[in-house]
């Protein structure tokens, strides 16, 4: 496929970072692997599941791509590191960075590589399908997220060499989609949102989704006003509840159907029409409300130190825009005087 005079089979590495327990779902990404190898220059996948796992992948997918094993050493996030692993493999102009669960289609590759013409970073929009209840649950998160601006994907697409001076980014942060989106951005590079660019990604199953429900919401750490709003949610209804029991339960009630408005507007923004039925607005409300919960249980892990994710503790949620450019400043002026 030719794109704006870009050939993705010239120009286009793919980069999948895996961590399997299990090979439950081996045939259906099997099965998507070989449909990217046909269309795209390169597959990397940087695979850092047990040992008798990644020898069972790289059997199944000698020939179609490229099997890096890797063991995750220290403390920090491994996902960082396999991507850091794979950025060095890919030699392509251009790169996709992927979960294991997303699902691009060569027509969404064009998109978002045309979207490259103009920028270093393109940053699409991820949604569920299939969607069972607890993916529906946690749309009302994507719902929000578009409502106040934009939602954070499990894939990018970038410019390789952006990302080689970018200079890679940090491996000691849960949230790593936003520490390499501030990265960029703190490079002086160039990062362009894509809401209507819709790329499917498979849900994980129910017991994952509880799983991730306080990891989630330690993520808000790295947007401080974020995290003080949901924080202020239960302490300002329960104060409200004991002193005027009828006027919280306006105040819930009102609330509720505010953010069924702002999850409607999420849903009607960019096309999302076209993927999310009129419903799924209505889960906007209890997943806010659950997030008002699970937020004082991370800062409670935060106090504690950090929340534990794959085998480590992560203190940080993401660096602070401000922060990522006093790095990028230091490491300007210590190459400016070498």
């Amino acid at each position: 496929m030719t794109t704006g005079g870009i050939r993705l089979r010239a120009d286009l590495d793919y980069v999948l970072p895996l961590r399997w327990e299990d090979d439950a779902g081996l045939d259906e990404l099997t099965s998507y692997l070989k449909y990217l190898s046909l269309h795209v220059r390169r597959v990397v996948v940087v695979d850092s599941s047990p040992s008798e796992l990644r020898t069972a992948h790289r059997a199944v997918w000698n020939g179609m791509v490229d099997h890096v094993e890797f063991t995750r050493e220290g403390s920090t996030n491994g996902k960082v590191e396999a991507v850091h692993r794979g950025m060095a493999k890919a030699s392509g102009t251009f790169v996709v960075l992927a979960d294991d669960d997303v699902r691009w289609s060569v027509e969404n590759l064009g998109k978002a590589v045309a979207h490259l013409q103009d920028a270093d970073l393109v940053c699409p929009q991820n949604y569920f399908e299939p969607a069972p209840w607890h993916a529906q649950w946690d749309t009302g998160r994507t719902l929000f997220n578009r409502s106040l601006g934009h939602d954070y994907p499990g894939t990018f697409v970038l410019r390789r060499a952006a990302f080689e001076r970018s200079g890679g980014y940090d491996a000691h942060v849960l949230f790593e989609n936003l520490e390499l989106l501030r990265t960029f951005e703190a490079r002086g590079l160039r990062t362009v949102h894509a809401p209507e660019l819709m790329v499917p990604r498979l849900p994980p199953s129910a017991s994952k989704f509880r799983a991730q429900r306080i990891r989630q919401a330690y993520d808000d750490f790295a947007q401080p006003a974020r995290a003080g709003g949901f924080l202020a949610v239960l302490p300002v209804l329960l104060a409200l509840g004991t002193a005027q029991p009828l006027a919280a339960a306006l105040t819930a009630t009102v609330s509720a159907l505010v953010l069924v408005v702002l999850g409607e507007g999420g849903r009607r923004s960019a096309g999302g029409r076209r993927i999310w039925p009129w419903w799924y607005t209505l889960w906007t409300p209890i997943w806010t409300a659950e997030r008002a919960v699970c937020i004082w249980i991370a800062a409670a892990w935060w106090l504690g130190g950090g929340v534990p994710y794959a085998g480590s503790r992560f203190k940080v949620a993401a660096h602070s825009s401000r922060t990522l450019e006093r790095r990028s400043l230091a490491t300007t002026r210590r190459l400016t005087h070498a």
